[in-house]
């Protein structure tokens, strides 16, 4: 596949910053989520957070390191098979409730920033052309970091959509190729090739789930 378009990207995370701020999802900002233990606040500060990653992470110097490849990065980590009451996950449930403590107004004016400077940083030159990951301990190429970043993005707005009853807002369709292709990958890594070609294509000998996490 071609790269991830850079600029699809940024209107990802813009798409995301408008179903944050939409009034049904600051008016539900302290009620549960689609996903469990989470409150919608919680759920969209992660969600927006990704758009905080690149703009820490590309802001650092490259990794020295070679890059690892992308669905590499799913099978080191250890969150992918983790259970939904493993600390793996909810350390970052717990995260973004307290983060969103300070509320939805606050959430909001802290990350206009940092998606209004993604559109020059994405475009700056890094030699190489690489983004370490600090809380893994590897790198990847910046284009495949983008990547994990996008399938946060549009997974995780699916999430806080069906959380306040809205629609799942449309997504670049460069961006959505991206991570259809990232889930298939690290479906078929968890599931085999014939539980996933099932689930494509014959409903009536497919296992009750694919589901790449």
């Amino acid at each position: 596949m071609d790269p991830i378009d850079r600029s699809d990207f940024v209107t990802a995370c813009r798409t995301t910053l408008d179903l944050a701020g939409s009034p049904e999802v600051t008016e539900a900002w302290h009620l549960q989520s689609s996903c469990a233990g989470m409150t919608v606040g919680g759920l969209a500060h992660h969600v927006l957070s990704q758009a905080r990653h690149v703009d820490t992470i590309l802001s650092a110097r490259p990794g020295a390191e070679p890059p690892i490849p992308l669905l590499e990065h799913y099978a080191r980590a250890a969150w992918v098979e983790a259970g939904p009451d493993d600390e793996a996950n909810t350390g970052i449930r717990d995260e973004g409730d307290r983060a969103a403590a300070v509320g939805p107004a606050v959430v909001l004016a802290e990350i206009v920033p940092v998606i209004d400077r993604l559109p020059d940083l994405l475009q700056a030159q890094r030699d190489p052309d690489t983004a370490h990951i600090p809380w893994q301990g590897w790198s990847l190429t910046t284009d495949d970091f983008l990547v994990t970043r996008a399938m946060e993005l549009v997974v995780h707005s699916d999430d806080l959509a069906a959380s306040v009853g809205l629609p799942t807002p449309s997504f670049p369709d460069s961006v959505v190729e991206h991570v259809v292709h990232l889930l298939s990958g690290v479906a078929l890594r968890r599931h085999g090739h014939t539980a996933v070609i099932r689930a494509l294509s014959r409903p009536q000998r497919a296992p009750a789930s694919v589901s790449a996490f």
